[in-house]
């Protein structure tokens, strides 16, 4: 058992340095993904990186025919796959809460953030998976197309339309609450 011990303990090790480095970034685009739902982001970073722990004991990262890359990214995807998944199996688009708690001090974003997430917030669960894909984590189409599992022209498709859809929701609003 030593040296099988000893193997765990270095990918537990590995692990839990993933863990460390992307933990933030996967809140922040989980509370764009969920509209600000801080629970609901929670529990859904807490779910990919549990089915990354899973993949990670059992397979490893260096060979075999489920060779990762970039762990850092496909815990993203991940991430994402494991929203699109849990929207299709909501059955009520009940929020918990309403409100996103702000630090003290920060009062001339709120409404501007408050504004972008209640725009998110009408938007289908696919739309704001490819804007926060693509604006948020600044992945190209083919990235995001990977992730979502469509085509680039479906990506693009989409995109379009989401930002319209925002722009049509947001009117004339955004320019004011940026500018302040």
């Amino acid at each position: 058992m030593g040296r099988t011990g000893g193997t765990r303990e270095v990918r537990d090790g590995e692990f839990l340095e993933l863990v460390a480095g992307h933990t933030g970034r996967l809140y922040r685009s989980a509370c764009l993904l969920t509209s600000g739902d801080t629970h609901y982001a929670e529990d859904l970073v807490q779910e990919a990186l549990g089915r990354m722990y899973v993949l990670w004991r059992r397979r490893g990262w260096s060979g075999g025919r489920h060779r990762v890359d970039n762990p850092g990214a496909y815990v993203h995807t991940v991430m994402v796959r494991t929203f699109l998944a849990q929207q299709r199996r909501r059955s009520s688009g009940e929020r918990p809460t309403g409100e996103l708690p702000e630090p003290e001090g920060r009062e001339a974003d709120r409404a501007l953030r408050l504004t972008m997430l209640d725009a998110l917030d009408g938007l289908s669960a696919k739309d704001r998976a490819v804007l926060v894909l693509r604006y948020w984590e600044d992945r190209s189409v083919e990235e995001t197309a990977e992730v979502l599992r469509v085509s680039s022209g479906a990506v693009r498709t989409r995109t379009t339309r989401a930002l319209e859809r925002l722009r049509s929701q947001l009117g004339d609003s955004l320019p004011e609450l940026a500018a302040r």
